[in-house]
C-alpha cells in the first residue's frame, strides 16, 4: 500500500538506487548504513547503457550520460604498448544505444542521495535482520542500536559479505576468492595524451580510463594468493611500481602521480554458486549481496542498479508482495547468474600467468580482431542491450501518469 515502510540495509549504489525507486513508488523508505558517512568505498565505476536505461526510470540517466568522457578509439594492449584489439566508443554507443560512462563512485552516490528526502539515510547505524517476515502479513524485523524496526519490505544491499544474505540463506557457502587482488586509484590526467585502454600481461592487468572532470581512473590486478595486503600505503605503491612501472604510457606517469593513501587494494571474491532465490519472506537482496561477480566485465554496479529498478517495479503499491518478490527472483536470478559466470570465464583468460601462455593469448586476440572486427563490442550483447520492464520517469512525467 502507498506509504508502507521499506527499509534498505546498505547505502551503496544498489541500496540507494533501490531507495530512490521505492520512494518514487510512494513508500516511506529508511536507509540504514553501518559506516559513519556516505563516503563510497572504491574509486571509479563504469556505467554501461543497460544501467543508464535503468537510471532513466528514476530520472537520472541523462545526467549520467552527460558525464561520458571516452571519445574515439581505445582498446586492449600488451605491456609494451602494442594494441591487440581496437574498441571504438562510437561503435559501442551505436550498438547499445548509449556511451560507456566512467565516473567516480562518489558522483553517483551524491546524485542518488540527493533524490531522497532529508532524514531518509541513517549513518552509523548497523542493522541486523532478526525476522525476514512472511507472505501471510507478518512484517520483517530489523534490529538497530536504537531499537527494533518493522517494515513491509526489507532490502539487503550490504555488499559481498552480506549479513542479510547469511540470515536468509545460512546454508549457502557464500563468496569465494576469484584468484586475484585488485588496486584502484584516481589521479590527475598526465600531460601527454593517451587512449583509454586495458593492458594484459602474464597474470596481471592494468586499466587507464579518463573521467569527465579531467582525472584518470586507474585499476590493476594480479593473480596472487588471498590475504597479501601489505598494510602500508607506501608499500602498496612500491608493489605497483615493481609490477607495472615498466609498462607502456601512461602507466608510469599515473603511478608517479598516485598518492599512496588513495590507493585501494581489495582481494576479489564472487558468488560463483548462485543463491536459490534473491528473497525470503518479505526481504530481498540486491547487488553484491545477491550475486557478487568478478569485475572483468565491469557489470557489478550495473547489475545492482538493474536489481533495484526491477525490484521496485515488481513491488509497486497494490501488488501481492509474495508474488512480487517471487517474480523479482525469477527475473534477476537467471540473468545475473549468467553474467557472474561470463565474468569468471574472462577472469580466467586474463589470469594466465606464464609468458608463453600470455603470448598465445595475445596472438589469438589479434587474429580474432582481424577476422571478426567489432567482436570486442559484440561481446556485450545480452548485457549492455538490456532494457527495464517499466516506462521511464521521463515518459511518465510527459504523459502525466
Amino acid at each position: 500500500m502507498p506509504g508502507t515502510r521499506a527499509i534498505v540495509i546498505g547505502s551503496g549504489i544498489g541500496g540507494l538506487t533501490a531507495a530512490v525507486a521505492l520512494h518514487r513508488n510512494g513508500r516511506r523508505v529508511t536507509v540504514l548504513e553501518r559506516a559513519d558517512s556516505l563516503e563510497p568505498v572504491g574509486a571509479g565505476i563504469g556505467l554501461a547503457p543497460n544501467a543508464q536505461r535503468a537510471l532513466d526510470v528514476i530520472g537520472l540517466g541523462d545526467e549520467i550520460r552527460g558525464l561520458a568522457a571516452w571519445q574515439g578509439d581505445g582498446g586492449l594492449y600488451t605491456p609494451g604498448g602494442r594494441r591487440l584489439v581496437r574498441v571504438n566508443s562510437g561503435a559501442f554507443a551505436e550498438r547499445f544505444g548509449g556511451p560507456l560512462v566512467l565516473l567516480h563512485r562518489a558522483q553517483l552516490i551524491e546524485r542518488l542521495a540527493a533524490r531522497l528526502p532529508d532524514g531518509t539515510i541513517r549513518t552509523g547505524c548497523p542493522a541486523e535482520v532478526t525476522d525476514p517476515g512472511a507472505p501471510d502479513g507478518r512484517p520483517a524485523r530489523v534490529a538497530t542500536p536504537g531499537g527494533e524496526l518493522e517494515a513491509e519490505l526489507v532490502v539487503g544491499a550490504d555488499g559481498i559479505h552480506s549479513a542479510v544474505r547469511r540470515a536468509l540463506f545460512p546454508a549457502h557457502p557464500g563468496p569465494s576468492y576469484c584468484g586475484f587482488t585488485a588496486w584502484r586509484t584516481v589521479v590527475p590526467a598526465p600531460a601527454a595524451p593517451f587512449r583509454p585502454h586495458e593492458t594484459w600481461g602474464p597474470g596481471m592487468i592494468w586499466g587507464s580510463q579518463p573521467l569527465k572532470d579531467g582525472r584518470v581512473y586507474a585499476y590493476a590486478a594480479a593473480h596472487l594468493p588471498a590475504g597479501g595486503h601489505l598494510g602500508d600505503p607506501a608499500a602498496e605503491k612500491a608493489e605497483l611500481l615493481r609490477r607495472f612501472g615498466g609498462w607502456h604510457h601512461p602507466i608510469p606517469a599515473i603511478l608517479a602521480a598516485a598518492e599512496p593513501e588513495r590507493i585501494l587494494r581489495n582481494d576479489v571474491h564472487h558468488l560463483i554458486d548462485p543463491l536459490p532465490a534473491f528473497h525470503r519472506g518479505r526481504t530481498a537482496l540486491v547487488g553484491d549481496a545477491a550475486h557478487a561477480m568478478a569485475p572483468n566485465l565491469g557489470q557489478g554496479g550495473n547489475q545492482a542498479i538493474e536489481d533495484a529498478i526491477v525490484l521496485a517495479h515488481h513491488t509497486a503499491p497494490g501488488t501481492d508482495l509474495a508474488g512480487a518478490l517471487a517474480a523479482y527472483s525469477a527475473d534477476r536470478l537467471p540473468r545475473t547468474t549468467g553474467i557472474v559466470r561470463r565474468a569468471a570465464r574472462v577472469a580466467r583468460v586474463q589470469s594466465l600467468r606464464s609468458a608463453p601462455a600470455a603470448a598465445v593469448r595475445a596472438g589469438l586476440l589479434t587474429a580474432g580482431a582481424a577476422l571478426a572486427p567489432g567482436a570486442a563490442v559484440r561481446a556485450f550483447d545480452g548485457i549492455a542491450d538490456w532494457r527495464p520492464p517499466v516506462r521511464t520517469y521521463a515518459d511518465r512525467a510527459q504523459q502525466g501518469t
